[in-house]
C-alpha cells in the first residue's frame, strides 16, 4: 500500500480515502475493529485495525507505506473530557508521527483552525498571525499540544506537513459532524444566531489539497485550508434558505449567550454529562474564525468553491443517506 489514512470514517478522513481513489492511488484505512463499515462499502481499500493508543499497532499498519494522511482525532468542544482528548489527539498523534519517521513515511497532519490564533471581523488570520491562543476549552489546548506533538518528531527527522482545515462542510459525513449544524437548522427554528462567525469550506476542497500537500507541500510547513468567511448569521440564513425553513432574526445577545451557557454547565454538573451547549462552545461561537488560505492556493492550487454549493451538496447527501 502506498498511502494510509486515519480516521478515514469520519468526514475528512473519508473524503481524503475517495480522493485518493480516484487518481487511482492503493489506500489502506487504518480502523478500529468497532467503525462503522458504511464509509467504505464499494471502496477498493485494505483494512488495517488499530487503535491510536497503540504504538505498535499503528506501526503494524504503516509497514510498506509512502505516505500517511492523519485525520483521526476526538471533537469535543467543552471543558470535559480532558485527558480522552490528550490519549487520542496529542498521544495518538505522537505515535502516528512516531512510526511514519521510523518507516520514512511522508505525513500530513490534519489538524484545525482553532490550534491558530484568534482572528476578528476585519483581519482574518493566516499562518503567520502572532498567536493568540482561543478559549482554552479540551479540544483547542488538545489540538494545540498534537501539532507540538508533531513538531517534536520533525526534530528527529521526520518529513511532516500540518494542515488547518476550516469549517468544513460536504458529502460523506456519515456521524454526522459539521452537518449536525445544518440538520439543527432544518429540524427546530432557532430566533437567534451566534455572535461570531467561521471560515465555511468543502470538505472536498480540502481533501484535493491535502492529497497536493502530499505530493507538493513543503516539508515543516503549515497550510491553512479554509473557505469562504462568513458570520453564523448569514450562514444560519443560508443553511435555512437551502432547507426550506424559517432562518434567525437576530445575532444572540450577551443575555442570551450568557443563559445559554450558565443552562449547559449547569445541566452538565446535574447529569455529569457535557451537552453540546456550554458555555465553552458559546465562547468560542462568539469569535470570529476567519482565516486566510492564500499560501495553500498559490502553492498548493488549493480551490475553494461556492458556499451556496457545498451547502446544498451536503443538505442533498444527508437526505439521501436518511439523516433528514
Amino acid at each position: 500500500m502506498d498511502y494510509l489514512v486515519t480516521g478515514a470514517s469520519g468526514l475528512v478522513g473519508n473524503n481524503v480515502v475517495r480522493s485518493l481513489l480516484d487518481r487511482g492511488k492503493r489506500v489502506r484505512v487504518m480502523v478500529r475493529e468497532s467503525t462503522d463499515s458504511r464509509p467504505f462499502e464499494e471502496l477498493d481499500v485494505e483494512k488495517a485495525h488499530a487503535d491510536l493508543r497503540d504504538a505498535e499497532a499503528i506501526e503494524r499498519c504503516m509497514e510498506g507505506v509512502q505516505f500517511v494522511v492523519h485525520a483521526a482525532a476526538d471533537i469535543h468542544i467543552g471543558w470535559q473530557h480532558l485527558e480522552r482528548q490528550r490519549e487520542v489527539n496529542v498521544v495518538g498523534s505522537g505515535n502516528v508521527a512516531k512510526a511514519a519517521r521510523r518507516v520514512g513515511a511522508r505525513l500530513v497532519h490534519v489538524s484545525s483552525v482553532d490550534a491558530l490564533a484568534a482572528g476578528s471581523a476585519e483581519q482574518p488570520v493566516n499562518e503567520e498571525t502572532a498567536d493568540h491562543p482561543k478559549l482554552p476549552c479540551t479540544y483547542v489546548v488538545t489540538k494545540r499540544e498534537a501539532e507540538e506533538a508533531i513538531r517534536a518528531e520533525q526534530q528527529e527527522g521526520l518529513d511532516a506537513i500540518i494542515v488547518n482545515p476550516g469549517f468544513m462542510m460536504g458529502p460523506w459525513d456519515w456521524k454526522p459532524s459539521s452537518g449536525r449544524m445544518l440538520l439543527a437548522i432544518a429540524t427546530r427554528w432557532t430566533p437567534a444566531a451566534p455572535v461570531g462567525g467561521m471560515s465555511l469550506c468543502d470538505v472536498r476542497d480540502v481533501a484535493d489539497g491535502i492529497v497536493t500537500a502530499l505530493h507538493e507541500g513543503e516539508s515543516g510547513r503549515r497550510y491553512i485550508l479554509a473557505g469562504e468567511n462568513i458570520s453564523y448569521l448569514e450562514a444560519w440564513r443560508l443553511f435555512a434558505r437551502i432547507t426550506e425553513r424559517p432562518g434567525p432574526r437576530f445575532r444572540m445577545g450577551p443575555l442570551i449567550r450568557w443563559g445559554a451557557g450558565w443552562f449547559g454547565d449547569l445541566a452538565t454538573k446535574v447529569t455529569g454529562r457535557e451537552g453540546e451547549v456550554n458555555s465553552a462552545l458559546i465562547g468560542m461561537s462568539s469569535l470570529f474564525h476567519y482565516y486566510d488560505s492564500s499560501r495553500a492556493m498559490n502553492e498548493l492550487g488549493y480551490r475553494v468553491r461556492s458556499t451556496d454549493e457545498t451547502v446544498r451538496d451536503s443538505w442533498e447527501w444527508l437526505n439521501k443517506y436518511g439523516y433528514t
